[in-house]
C-alpha cells in the first residue's frame, strides 16, 4: 500500500511538472531539489530581408532546494558572419509562496538576471537574454488547475550598453516586461507509467514597454512540447509580432529547445 501511494504521488508530480515547463518563460515552480539540468536553445530570427540571424544559448541549471534555482547561460550568434561567443548571464529564482491542493496549486516567485554581451546593438527593444548587457528583476505567478497551467510575470529590465545603439535618437535604457502563458496537457489522457511521452500545447504572450519613450511591442508564441521518460524535453515554437512601434531586428522566428534533467545529483 505504501508503494502504491508513493507511485500515485509521483505520477501526479510528473503530470504537474509537465504542465509548467513553458518554452519562453520560467514558471514560479522550481526544478526538483538536487537536480542538474542542461538546456540548449536555437533561435532562427527572421530579418526584414530574406536572411536570418542564428542564436544559440546553452544553459546549465541547478535546483538548489525547493525554494531556490540557479541558471548559467552562454550567448552565441552569427550576427557578425561566423558563430561566435558574445556573452552570458546568471539567473536566480526564489519561490516565496506556495499553496497545494490535490489537483491544483499556486506558486509565487521572484527572479533576477544579470548579463554581459558584446553584440552590436541595432534594435530599440531591450533583451538581456542574448542581446543586451544589463539586468532584469521581476515576479511570476503560476497556477495549475488539473491539466491546465496559467502563468504571468512582470519585470523591470535595464540595458547597460544602449549608448552604442544604432538608433541614438530613440535611445531608451530601461523597460517594463509582461508575459502571460497558458499550457495544456494534450497527451496522455491518463497516466499509467513514468515512461509515457507527454505532449503539451502552449500559447504565450510577450510584451514590453520602453520607459523613456513609451514605445512597445507584443508578441505571440504558439508551441508544442514533448516530455520523454520524465527527463528529456523537446520544444518547438514560432514567435510572431502582433504589434510594435519600435525598431526591432526581427519580428518573427523559430525556436528549437532541448533539455535533459539529472535527478538527485547534489543531494
Amino acid at each position: 500500500m505504501r508503494y502504491l501511494i508513493i507511485l500515485m504521488l509521483s505520477l501526479l508530480s510528473s503530470q504537474i511538472n509537465a504542465q509548467e515547463l513553458f518554452v519562453m518563460t520560467e514558471p514560479a515552480s522550481n526544478m526538483p531539489t538536487g537536480s542538474i539540468g542542461v538546456r540548449d536553445m536555437s533561435h532562427f530570427a527572421f530579418k526584414k530581408t530574406a536572411d536570418y540571424n542564428y542564436h544559440n544559448m546553452p544553459e546549465l541549471m541547478w535546483g538548489v532546494n525547493k525554494d531556490w534555482m540557479l541558471h548559467a547561460s552562454a550567448f552565441f550568434s552569427n550576427k557578425q558572419g561566423n558563430l561566435v561567443l558574445e556573452g552570458g548571464s546568471l539567473y536566480a529564482k526564489y519561490r516565496f509562496f506556495s499553496v497545494d491542493d490535490l489537483h491544483s496549486h499556486l506558486r509565487l516567485a521572484a527572479y533576477g538576471r544579470i548579463s554581459t554581451n558584446n553584440a552590436s546593438i541595432n534594435q530599440e527593444d531591450i533583451e538581456t537574454m542574448g542581446m543586451n548587457s544589463g539586468y532584469e528583476i521581476g515576479t511570476v505567478a503560476t497556477k495549475l488547475i488539473n491539466k491546465t497551467a496559467l502563468s504571468a510575470s512582470v519585470s523591470y529590465e535595464r540595458a547597460l550598453n544602449n549608448q552604442d545603439n544604432a538608433f541614438p535618437d530613440a535611445f531608451s535604457n530601461s523597460a517594463m516586461n509582461y508575459t502571460f502563458s497558458i499550457g495544456q496537457l494534450m497527451y496522455p489522457k491518463k497516466y499509467t507509467n513514468f515512461k509515457q511521452t507527454n505532449i503539451n500545447g502552449m500559447l504565450e504572450f510577450l510584451g514590453q514597454r520602453l520607459n523613456q519613450n513609451g514605445k512597445s511591442y507584443l508578441d505571440v508564441v504558439p508551441s508544442i512540447q514533448f516530455i520523454l521518460n520524465s527527463q528529456a524535453r523537446i520544444d518547438l515554437a514560432y514567435r510572431r509580432q502582433i504589434y510594435s512601434n519600435m525598431e526591432r531586428t526581427s519580428t518573427s522566428g523559430i525556436l528549437l529547445k532541448f533539455e535533459y534533467t539529472f535527478f538527485n545529483v547534489t543531494n
